[in-house]
């Protein structure tokens, strides 16, 4: 079985590096937002903001990681929507492996992809925050790979559950704006939390924030390279309960489809 989820995630690698330069510029972008963006935003938040993060710069650094990930590993989502509407699911049938390693294999090669795609925005995030320690670096890297599975997991299934590529783009904007704006990836958790206190924020978006692997994501390598906010637990738990449900389900919604 092993062997023919690694076929699958081989030739999902090499479509994904098909458009390099296209790459090459989304990552020159997501680098412009840390270099221009965060480096603006800094002088702008407020000082009660400002004395808890130290700098907008760090905070933001481990957040565009994360969300780079997101992106890159929601790309399979695209493909997996083509091949349906195209009916190319039927063709993939007649290659000699089960349905099993096909819907695994494409969980998985989303997840790298995700992974390989955010490799030098958290490298960059190392060189101007700080390295973590060996034990730290594994942890991230190995806690990054379960989100990259569940977002991929997540792409998957919304990807065989539409019947069009409008009702994919679409279902993709509102994950999208749900998941990044909703989470700590752009400002911090404790002033999310105070907004819903005060009831300027809804509270079930307060508490999608706090749930959100995203944020756990974020916040885990800044607790590493800033000491704050501090670790916990919790965040690798709370992502690998996201991989697993939807890594399953993206892999039996995709069997289900190949079933027809």
């Amino acid at each position: 079985m092993m062997k023919g989820i690694l076929h699958i995630v081989e030739l999902d690698l090499r479509n994904f590096f098909r458009y390099k330069w296209w790459l090459v510029g989304l990552i020159s972008m997501n680098l412009a937002d840390l270099f221009i963006m965060a480096v603006v935003y800094n002088y702008m938040l407020s000082s009660q903001v400002t004395d808890r993060i130290k700098s907008y710069f760090n905070f933001f650094a481990p957040g565009l990681a994360v969300t780079g990930l997101f992106a890159s590993a929601f790309m399979i989502g695209r493909e997996v929507n083509m091949e349906r509407r195209r009916e190319i699911h039927h063709y993939m049938l007649s290659i000699p492996m089960s349905r099993y390693e096909l819907a695994f294999g494409r969980v998985i090669s989303g997840g790298i992809r995700g992974l390989v795609y955010m490799t030098p925005l958290l490298l960059t995030c190392f060189v101007f925050v700080g390295f973590p320690t060996v034990p730290q670096l594994l942890l991230i890297v190995f806690t990054l790979f379960m989100l990259a599975m569940g977002i991929s997991g997540l792409s998957i299934s919304i990807a065989v559950s539409t019947s069009s590529f409008e009702k994919f783009v679409t279902a993709r904007g509102l994950v999208y704006y749900t998941f990044f704006f909703c989470s700590s990836v752009f400002y911090p958790l404790f002033l999310i939390e105070d907004l819903g206190r005060s009831g300027q924020f809804p509270s079930i978006l307060v508490t999608f924030a706090e749930v959100n692997p995203l944020s756990n994501a974020s916040d885990m390598i800044r607790s590493f390279l800033m000491g704050t906010p501090t670790f916990s637990p919790y965040w690798i738990v709370s992502v690998a309960i996201f991989a697993l449900i939807f890594a399953l389900t993206a892999a039996f919604a995709y069997i289900k489809i190949l079933a027809r």
